[in-house]
C-alpha cells in the first residue's frame, strides 16, 4: 500500500472511531459499562465476520505461526477486552467531548512503546508533537476543583487507562498485520464482544432492550469494527507510531460532535488543550522520513503489487490482477527513498 493509501486509511478509522465516542457516551447512561463494550464489539464481530463469509463464500483461517497467534491472544485481551470497559467506566464520570480528547493520549503511548519496546524510529518532530498530545492530555487530567478522589479526575485515569492498553494492542496488532485485516478485525470483535457480554451477564446485569442493543452493536461495527480494519491496513503501511500520531484526528471528530450535536459546554482549559493536540498532530501529519536503507531476506504473504520492493518471480499461473496475495521472498536490497516504518521498512537506525 503506497503512503497516500496508508494515511488516508489511518484517517478514515480515525473519523469512525472518533464519532464513536460521543455515541457511546449517550449510551452509557442506560447500559452498564460491561455490557456496552460487550455490545460495541459484538456487533463489530458478528458484521465483520458475515461481510467476510458472504465476500468469500467460504471459512478459512489465515496461516499463523504461533508467536502470531500469542500476539493476536495478547491484542485482543487488551484493546478488545479491557480497552473498551475502562473507556466505557470512564464516560460515565467525565463528558463526551473531554474523553475525546483525551484519547489523544492513546498516540502518545503508541509511539512510546513503538519506540522503546519494538525499536520503531524517532526525529525530533515527533517527538516534539507527541510532548504537545501530552501537555494537552495533562492540562485536561489536572483537578479543577477537586482531588484525586473527583469523579471526573477517575473518569479521566479511566480513559488514559483505555489509551494504555490500546497503545499496547497497536503495537501487538502490528505484529501480524499482514494477515487478512477482516479476519484480524472479525476475530478480535468476536472474542472480545462474546467474553465481555457473558462478563456482563454472568455479575447479573440483563440485555438492555432489542432497539438499543441494535444500536449498540451498530456503533460497534462502524467505530470498533469497520475503524479496526483501517487502523490494520495503515499499520502495514505506516508502522505503530505513526498511524497512531494520524489516528490522533478522531479525538477532535469526538469532540465537534459532542460540542455541536449535543451541546456539551466547554472550558478554558479544553480549548487550550485542543490548540495544544492539535499542533502536536499537525507537527505528526507533516513529517517526511527519507535515507538510504538496506531490506534484509524476508519470506511473508500480504496484498501486494509489484513495485520496487516486490520484483519477484511466480511459480504458479498468474492473471496479472492487482493486488494479490501468495507467499513471496524479498531478496537484499540497499536503496533511497521517503518511508514509513511499514512491514518492509522496520530496519534499525545509527542515529
Amino acid at each position: 500500500m503506497n503512503p497516500t493509501r496508508s494515511v488516508g486509511t489511518a484517517l478514515a478509522a480515525a473519523l469512525l472511531f472518533g464519532a464513536s465516542t460521543p455515541f457511546a457516551k449517550q449510551l452509557v447512561g442506560d447500559i452498564e459499562p460491561v455490557m456496552l463494550a460487550g455490545l460495541l464489539y459484538l456487533g463489530s464481530g458478528v458484521g465483520l465476520w458475515a461481510f467476510r463469509l458472504v465476500k468469500s463464500r467460504r471459512f478459512d483461517i489465515p496461516h499463523l505461526a504461533g508467536a502470531e497467534w500469542l500476539w493476536l491472544a495478547c491484542a485482543i485481551v487488551t484493546g478488545g477486552i479491557l480497552g473498551p470497559v475502562l473507556l466505557m467506566i470512564g464516560l460515565t464520570h467525565t463528558s463526551a467531548s473531554q474523553a475525546s480528547l483525551l484519547l489523544n493520549l492513546e498516540a502518545v503511548l503508541t509511539a512510546v512503546l513503538a519506540w522503546v519496546v519494538f525499536h520503531e524510529n524517532a526525529d525530533r518532530r515527533i517527538v516534539i508533537g507527541m510532548c504537545l498530545i501530552v501537555a494537552g492530555g495533562l492540562l485536561l487530567a489536572f483537578p479543577q476543583g477537586g482531588g484525586i478522589a473527583s469523579g471526573g479526575t477517575l473518569g479521566n485515569l479511566a480513559v488514559a487507562a483505555a489509551c494504555l492498553c490500546w497503545a499496547l494492542d497497536n503495537n501487538l496488532t502490528r505484529k501480524v498485520s499482514a494477515i487478512d485485516a477482516l479476519f484480524l478485525a472479525g476475530t478480535k470483535g468476536l472474542v472480545a464482544g462474546v467474553t465481555n457480554t457473558a462478563i456482563a451477564l454472568a455479575l447479573g446485569y440483563s440485555l438492555p432492550a432489542w432497539p438499543s442493543v441494535a444500536e449498540s452493536m451498530g456503533v460497534g461495527l462502524a467505530g470498533y469494527g469497520v475503524s479496526l480494519v483501517f487502523f490494520v491496513l495503515a499499520l502495514r503501511g505506516l508502522g505503530s507510531a505513526r498511524t497512531g500520531a494520524y489516528f490522533s484526528t478522531a479525538p477532535f471528530v469526538g469532540a465537534v460532535i459532542a460540542i455541536v450535536g449535543y451541546g456539551e459546554t466547554t472550558s478554558a482549559a479544553f480549548w487550550a488543550a485542543a490548540l495544544l493536540m492539535a499542533a502536536g498532530v499537525w507537527l505528526h501529519l507533516t513529517e517526511r522520513h527519507s535515507h538510504m536503507h538496506t531490506h534484509e531476506p524476508l519470506l511473508h504473504s500480504h496484498p501486494h503489487v509489484h513495485d520496487e520492493h516486490h520484483q519477484h518471480q511466480h511459480d504458479f499461473p498468474w492473471d496479472g490482477v492487482e493486488p494479490h496475495t501468495h507467499l513471496h521472498e524479498h531478496t537484499p536490497i540497499t536503496h533511497h527513498h521517503p518511508h514509513y516504518p511499514d512491514i518492509h521498512h522496520q530496519h534499525r537506525h545509527s542515529h
